[in-house]
This record gives structure tokens, sequence and C-alpha cells, in this order.
């Protein structure tokens, strides 16, 4: 079974790709997206956030990108279903080498960074879209303490992937950024996610034994359970950031 569906399947609980509560991504949005706001996700998967955030501004357009087809369709299918599908569009394709001929007034990418190779070059991204004046919402990993060699193995990561909580945000202002808001996902809210993700798959495998994915998606939410609870539960950490382009001059931190 490929990644694709098994993402697709996993998140069927838990469509936002995140280990962030409805209640914070509805703070998230209320922050983030004025009316009337042109919105862009680079990474969207099944338009989740762009549907949030159409519900919540009846005046707001979103376009997003991804390579998954078959979730962009279950995003208009769902769009349609909520009625915000007019105001909607999904582009199937290399969020990395997207264009557009306008700017967007909120561009977003929310766990989505290592299709980018990182934080910084998702904003840089992110940047190339930007209207001026606008805003960047971004979410993505780091170290809540220092990785042992099981969590690296768990994430198949180095030490370099991810930095601390501080040093990450300071990435991002020496980048050229201002953060104007953030939120730092719980271990509830971790949790919340992880079981979710397990939980949806092993149901769907159970469901489904005659097809040929039950055993493959049982041994992916196996081998996921295993990397959360043995590795990076309560390493691993997620941010998530409102940005704004810096235009005030530099400060140097007391």
């Amino acid at each position: 079974m490929d990644r694709q569906r098994i993402s697709r399947l996993a998140h069927a609980d838990h469509p936002i790709a995140a280990p962030l509560a409805d209640t914070t991504v509805e703070r998230l949005l209320e922050r983030a997206v004025p009316e009337g706001a042109r919105v862009l996700d680079l990474g969207c998967g099944r338009a989740t956030w762009l549907q949030r955030i159409l519900a919540l501004r009846p005046d707001a357009v979103a376009e997003g990108v991804d390579t998954d087809g078959a979730a962009l369709a279950l995003g208009r299918e769902e769009s349609r279903d909520r009625g915000v599908g007019d105001r909607l569009v999904l582009h199937e394709g290399d969020a990395t080498a997207f264009t557009a001929p306008h700017r967007f007034e909120v561009v977003l990418s929310v766990g989505a960074a290592h299709a980018f190779g990182g934080l910084l070059p998702t904003l840089a991204a992110a940047r190339r879209h930007l209207a001026p004046g606008g805003r960047v919402l971004i979410g993505d990993g780091f170290w809540e303490r220092e990785p042992d060699t099981p969590t690296l193995g768990a994430l198949d990561a180095v030490p370099e992937d991810y930095a601390d909580l501080a040093t990450t945000v300071d990435r991002v202002v020496a980048d050229g950024w201002t953060p104007v808001h953030g939120h730092i996902s719980t271990l509830q809210e971790w949790d919340d996610y992880e079981w979710s993700w397990t939980g949806a798959l092993e149901r769907w495998a159970l469901d489904h034994l005659e097809d040929p994915g039950a055993v493959p998606a049982h041994r992916a939410a196996v081998e996921h359970r295993d990397a959360w609870l043995k590795g990076y539960r309560g390493t691993l950490g997620f941010l998530t950031l409102l940005l704004r382009p810096s235009l005030l001059p530099p400060s140097t931190p007391r």
C-alpha cells in the first residue's frame, strides 16, 4: 500500500494532519485569516484547513496544491458537501514548483515542510506567493529535548533535522519574519493525534480483511505506534507560527 493511501486512511478521524485540536485550529484561523482574504495552502492534502477557512470567512477564496490526486478529489467532494466548493480551487502538482497569476493575503503550510526540505525553504516558498502585508501560518517540528538514538531511529532522523524551540524561533526571525502569534502543541494534542492516526488504520484493516491492503495497513499502524510510544513521544514537539514579513529594524535579545 502506498504512503499516500496510508495517510488518507490514517487521517479519517483527524483530518487536520498535525497534532492540533479543533479548538486550536479555530483560534489560529481566527487570528490568521482576515475577512475577504485570498488564501493558499502549500501541501493541502484533502484541503481540510481551506474548508475550515471558507466556512469561517464566507467572503474568502482559497486555493490548494498537493501531489495526492485522491486526497484532492476527496477534498473537492467534501467542500461541495459543506457548501464552500465554489470558492475553492485545488491543483494537483508539486507545491515546490507551483505558480499562480496572483498573490495571496494568507499562505499556509502546516506539517508539510518535509516536501520543501525544511522549515526555512518552506518559508521561502511561502514568501514567493505572499501579497504585501500578508501573513504566513506554518507548522513544523522542534526538539522538546535532545533526541536519543531510539528517537532518531524511530523518526529516521538526524539531530540536525530540527532545533530546540528557542533556536527554531530565532532562525525564523533571522530569516526575516516577525512572529505575531504561535501555538506549541500539548502532549494531549499529540496523543489524540497519534491514537487517531493508528486507530483509524487498525479499524480500517479489521473492517477490510479481504482487501490486499489490510495487512500492510495493520503493519504501518503497529510500526507507527511503536515509533511514537517507544521513540519520539515527549521528544518531538510541534510549533505553529503566525508570521508577517519583518519591517522593523532587528533588535538584540537581552
